[in-house]
């Protein structure tokens, strides 16, 4: 998942020959649920940013699956279940779309301030045609095409082949429903584990995606662009000890998560040529899912947050951007 705003992050004495080692500490953690959490994202409220929420998946079948609804104070304010073990979450504008693994499909949503926060407008079938775990969706991420504003969604899923993991829809949202079409199916894979995490980066109009023991890989987000189906980058390679999981993306940042037991880290490259800048050390234990937003967030968060998920405690960290 994710955000795709500016940061302004001070990281003392990093060059391309040391990497700033940073211990970060949480000022909120989100209430507990019953059941483990797996990957956050941010609404941004339109006139008060303080008010905005935070949306987290329950990654358990149904009918204890589902989605919470937090807000920056870490309440849990609502909780949505009956939704078929619901993976990755992602958000843009006013639109929300899970990853519904069990029952082969994306859930859309419109997300408002009032009650219900979280409006169903439909759903969308995915992987058609595979079988098994190649058909089962992970992660998602959201795009919107600059040159006509049309919005796709990019789907990882949970087994895939070592060229076309990815599938990328088109979707089109009506005032109460929703449509999907297959546009393409992209992305190289080493072939270890799995990819999960993806994110967009709106204004370069790249995609990233984890796969897990490798590295992190960028490809063009318009499908219809010159070269589309050639990787255009592939970095965080070296430094990690466990899974590469959730990626974010920040102003001039792209953090990717360590999933490290019980405390794991945080990998920071630049946008610009993806060479690593720092090493985040948090409290989050197990973090799959990452979202930040790098904008005045209210008086806990002037320059923005990280959002991490804590899988021990089945709960988000928010960290105050330096």
């Amino acid at each position: 998942m994710k955000r795709r705003l500016w940061v302004s992050v001070a990281i003392a004495g990093a060059c391309a020959a040391a990497v700033a080692r940073v211990d970060i500490r949480p000022v909120v953690e989100t209430e507990q649920v019953a059941h483990d959490v797996d990957d956050p994202a941010i609404w941004m409220h339109p006139t008060d940013r303080a008010r905005s929420l935070i949306v987290g998946t329950v990654k358990r079948p149904k009918p204890d699956g589902g989605l919470a609804v937090y807000n920056l104070d870490g309440n849990l304010l609502e909780q949505y279940s009956g939704i078929d073990r619901p993976n990755n979450v992602d958000i843009l504008g006013d639109i929300c779309v899970t990853t519904e693994r069990l029952a082969r499909q994306l859930r859309v949503y419109r997300v408002s301030e009032s009650k219900p926060r979280l409006q169903l407008l439909g759903t969308v079938p995915v992987f058609v045609g595979e079988a098994g775990e190649s058909a089962a969706p992970m992660g998602i991420a959201l795009y919107k095409r600059a040159s006509d504003k049309a919005l796709f969604a990019m789907v990882s899923r949970k087994q895939g082949p070592a060229t076309g993991y990815l599938w990328q829809y088109r979707l089109r949202v009506a005032a109460g429903s929703v449509t999907g079409e297959k546009v393409r199916a992209f992305g190289k894979f080493s072939g270890n584990t799995e990819i999960e995490a993806v994110a967009v980066d709106q204004e370069r109009e790249l995609v990233y995606y984890a796969d897990e023991e490798c590295c992190v890989r960028a490809y063009r987000a318009d499908p219809d662009a010159p070269h589309a189906e050639i990787e255009v980058a592939r970095f965080a390679e070296t430094g990690f000890r466990a899974n590469r999981e959730g990626i974010a993306i920040a102003g001039p940042y792209v953090m990717v998560t360590d999933q490290l037991a019980p405390a794991s880290e945080y990998h920071v490259y630049r946008r610009t040529d993806w060479q690593e800048v720092a090493v985040w050390r948090g409290v989050s234990d197990s973090t799959d899912g990452l979202d930040a937003i790098g904008l005045a967030m209210g008086p806990k968060f002037p320059k923005g947050f990280l959002i991490a998920m804590n899988s021990g405690r089945r709960t988000f960290h928010l960290y105050p951007l330096p």
